[in-house]
């Protein structure tokens, strides 16, 4: 079973970028770019816009697509995962939804962080990360 998703990559006017803490599985308790599962007669536009509010609390725009990856889930699911550029239109961030955590992160604390598997190379690979 394919499972098409999506996640919002968003930066702050420092250039953090918007991180959570998954409280839920898959990767509960590690650091990721907001985001999940496209809802049925959703495209990924809107559910963009309505994970990243109901994680983080933040409105967003959601931007281009910045690149995708295939990671496989529970019971032999595979998540196609679908990051797009967001831009911040309102809202107050904090942790909602499934997000044990949500917080703006700078290079260096990122790089500390206990992340999902694979993030940052793919984070590097499309040059949101140098």
């Amino acid at each position: 079973m394919r499972v098409r998703c999506v996640g919002g990559i968003v930066r702050d006017g420092e250039g953090r970028l918007l991180m959570v803490r998954r409280g839920r599985p898959p990767g509960a308790g590690l650091w990721s770019i907001p985001g999940g599962r496209v809802e049925p007669g959703e495209d990924d536009a809107a559910a963009v816009v309505r994970e990243l509010f109901e994680e983080t609390g933040l409105r967003v725009a959601a931007g281009p697509l910045v690149g995708s990856v295939e990671r496989p889930g529970p019971d032999g699911a595979v998540y196609e995962i679908h990051d797009y550029a967001a831009t911040v239109t309102g809202g107050t961030l904090r942790a909602g939804d499934d997000a044990a955590d949500a917080r703006w992160v700078g290079g260096a604390e990122l790089a500390a962080l206990p992340v999902t598997p694979g993030l940052l190379e793919a984070l590097r690979s499309w040059g949101v990360l140098a």
